[in-house]
């Protein structure tokens, strides 16, 4: 079953719970998203290391061909 957006945002919220976070659904079929995940917590960190916290804060809904969540595009920064 795929996931929803804002069950993706919730995931998310829970290990970064004052980040900004906007979630698109990017072919309207529940399975190809995008994620902006914008916290103070990725300042001094590269990109590789920001994205893999947001990736282990999904909990494995990603993890193989059985995944609920297919495609994540992901864009993570820390705030201006």
């Amino acid at each position: 079953m795929p996931m929803q957006a804002h069950d993706i945002e919730r995931l998310i919220r829970e290990s970064f719970p004052n980040a900004r976070i906007t979630i698109t659904d990017l072919a309207g079929d529940g399975n190809h998203y995008a994620a902006e995940v914008v916290d103070e917590s990725f300042r001094g960190k590269n990109r590789v290391e920001q994205q893999r916290a947001v990736y282990a804060a999904l909990k494995g809904r990603m993890d193989g061909p059985n995944g609920e969540l297919h495609a994540l595009a992901l864009t993570t920064k820390a705030p201006d």
